[in-house]
């Protein structure tokens, strides 16, 4: 095979598949760039509609017609936001007439910082040498300079030649071009308002109409899909835009009412701006602080009111962030917090400030487009809050990297909800199958083979004292990736605890130091499921040593050490061939005659229990970690009860 070559057609779909996607989202992109004056207003007026609709909504279940409940709602909602800027340019006005009184103010606190600071210091003598610098970089070109070595000859002074005084007049623009620079910077703000206005009427009345129109683009063939990305799009945006309104707006009037009790001059129009801001996801809260802040510098000759201002962002933003936001948000965004901030980014580049506004629910259609169309499902791993892997291919991957601790971590996280076996079977018994996959397909070497099974001696090392019992308690506490493990598992086994067992609760024959013995089948990941029956049994209380597969052979297993083993558990991945399952019992049954005999089968597909047993003459088949251990609880503790013989009372007796 010719170098450079592609393997199968499949490759060159592939390679053609990605070419065209990247080109399509160039085209796109750039699509997007150059006709931002009409996508930014469509795009507002399409998140205004979902803010708008549910007032809608609730406007026609009081039998008002949908043309006056959609008309009356933006009109309405408009009327609200331009009086909300009416009331900021009146503060800002009223601001700006008030600044020169607290110039004095300013100088006195840096006089006073200054001597705080000691006079000259290192950042006065830096600010002097930048000035003389600059001095020197801005001297016409034909100025001497002076020089060290050469100093400056005198000449006799030449006569300084006159400046003429040179005046340049404007003609009188008159009345029609004033009021032309007068209307010039109003007529793009009120264009896009206008175009806003009225998309946004078109979209609330014509919603089932649009609706339609977008099945039939994504195509009728799958109704379903297209109308759960719709409905989640719909319910997730609407959500998203009125929890955002309303603790915003809370925000805004706690900072405002704040500001308003510490003095701080303007407080209606920090408070407006601190709600609008805090739209801007990060750093809105920051830039809405820096304004007040600085006011509280300028406008008190001590420092409290900058610091009682301090105090109240310091208190309010977190609180509400941290506490009231989980608790209303939930998950609604679902998105992440790299996708937050790389979306910001994005959108701020492409659109500017507006962009940053709707940075967050843009993205959010991007990942329930994600989520519901397949072609578009990398948006949901790139962007939403989902786990990228899930808690099985999370172990795998640490195995094959050779890192218990961080599998170490998961588990500990997975065990506040779930017990131990619970999690063998869930998630690490899953994550060997993965593996055992790989092998199947070759995709697996010795090497990496070995360092799994290490990787789970390891592992399993580290949750020695982890035991196996449902927490108590119905709070959740573990972190997504734990929470989608137990969503994996229908059962709950929280009345069902598998009993722990003491050295005198044992049989005799359960006494010794290793009674249970669990040999890997055929391979090294066969070892390593045996290593976790085998950690799962001591946690139990019962003894248990492991074999590899290499024990089965026939030149080994007569050296194979099987005494005061009371039990044997063959464990196998590969189920697929019965022949070896059925040698392996006949062996050990000739080895060990007085032990049981049990065959563990992990894989999804094992085969029949009945079929198994009858085949492989085995004493029983588990499918399931959590079973095997259970069984050998079972037998370690069923010694039978005493029977009590009554004896008829005679004479001799008494």
């Amino acid at each position: 095979m010719k170098l450079g070559k592609p393997q199968s057609l499949e490759d060159v779909a592939g390679l053609v598949g990605a070419c065209a996607v990247t080109i399509l989202a160039v085209i796109i992109i750039s699509a997007l760039y150059v006709g931002r004056e009409v996508f930014v207003p469509v795009a507002l007026a399409i998140l205004l509609s979902f803010v708008l609709a549910r007032p809608v909504n609730f406007l026609q279940a009081l039998h008002v017609p949908r043309a006056v409940a959609a008309i009356t709602t933006v009109l309405l909602a408009f009327a609200v936001i331009f009086a909300l800027g009416s009331l900021i340019a009146t503060q800002l006005s009223r601001l700006a007439g008030d600044l020169p009184q607290y110039q004095s103010t300013i100088q006195s606190k840096i006089t006073s910082l200054r001597g705080v600071t000691g006079g000259s210091s290192t950042l006065e003598r830096a600010e002097g040498m930048l000035q003389d610098l600059g001095r020197e970089l801005n001297k016409p070109k034909n100025a001497p300079s002076p020089s060290l070595t050469n100093p400056p000859t005198t000449t006799a002074p030449s006569r300084p030649v006159a400046p003429v005084p040179v005046e340049v007049l404007q003609p009188d623009p008159g009345t029609l071009a004033n009021l032309r620079s007068l209307i010039a910077p109003l007529v793009s703000p009120l264009a896009m308002t206008g175009i806003i206005v009225i998309f946004v009427i078109f979209i609330l009345l014509q919603r089932e109409d649009l609706r339609n129109r977008l099945i039939r683009l994504a195509g009728t063939h799958d109704l379903q899909r297209t109308t759960a990305a719709l409905d989640d799009a719909a319910s997730r945006l609407s959500r998203l835009f009125l929890n955002q309104l309303l603790i915003n707006s809370g925000f805004g009037v706690l900072i405002g009412t704040g500001l308003w009790l510490i003095g701080v001059p303007s407080p209606t129009l920090w408070g407006i701006l601190a709600a609008v801001l805090r739209f801007v996801p990060y750093i809105g809260s920051i830039i809405a602080a820096a304004f007040p802040l600085t006011l509280a510098v300028a406008v008190d000759p001590g420092w409290s009111m900058l610091i009682w201002t301090a105090i109240l962002f310091f208190i309010i933003e977190p609180a509400i962030a941290h506490v009231i936001e989980p608790m209303v948000y939930g998950r609604s965004t679902g998105l992440s917090p790299v996708a937050v901030v790389i979306s910001a980014t994005f959108w701020t580049a492409l659109w500017g400030p507006i962009g940053l506004v709707l940075a967050t629910p843009l993205t959010v259609c991007l990942v329930v487009l994600g989520r519901h169309v397949e072609r578009l499902a990398f948006l949901d791993v790139m962007f939403g809050d989902r786990p990228a892997l899930s808690p099985p291919e999370i172990f795998y991957q640490r195995m094959l990297a050779g890192d218990p601790t961080e599998a170490a971590e998961k588990a500990e996280q997975f065990l506040k909800e779930r017990s131990l076996s619970s999690y063998y079977d869930d998630v690490a018994l899953k994550g060997l199958q993965l593996a055992q996959a790989d092998l199947d397909r070759d995709a697996l070497d010795l090497v990496r083979l070995t360092r799994i099974k290490d990787t789970v001696l390891e592992f399993t090392e580290d949750l020695t004292d982890e035991i196996d019992q449902e927490p108590d308690g119905d709070e959740p506490t573990t972190d997504a990736e734990a929470a989608a493990a137990v969503a994996q598992t229908p059962v709950d086994h929280a009345d069902d605890n598998i009993a722990m067992l003491k050295p005198a609760d044992l049989k005799s024959n359960w006494q010794g130091a290793a009674p249970v013995l669990c040999i890997g089948g055929r391979s090294q990941l066969d070892e390593a499921a045996a290593l976790m029956l085998s950690h799962l049994c001591r946690v139990h209380g019962i003894g248990a040593r492991v074999e590899p597969s290499s024990a089965l052979s026939t030149k080994n297993i007569f050296g194979l050490d099987v005494s005061n083993v009371a039990l044997i558990c063959l464990s196998y991945l590969d189920t697929s061939n019965t022949t070896h399952i059925r040698y392996a019992v006949r062996r050990l049954r000739r080895k060990a005659p007085h032990a049981k005999i049990i065959v563990a089968l992990w894989s999804a597909d094992a085969p029949n229990i009945t079929d198994t047993n009858e085949s492989a003459h085995a004493d029983a088949t588990v499918l399931t970690l959590r079973d095997a251990v259970k069984y050998c609880v079972e037998e370690a503790t069923n010694d039978p009860p005493p029977q009590t013989i009554e004896m008829p009372l005679t004479s001799a007796a008494v």
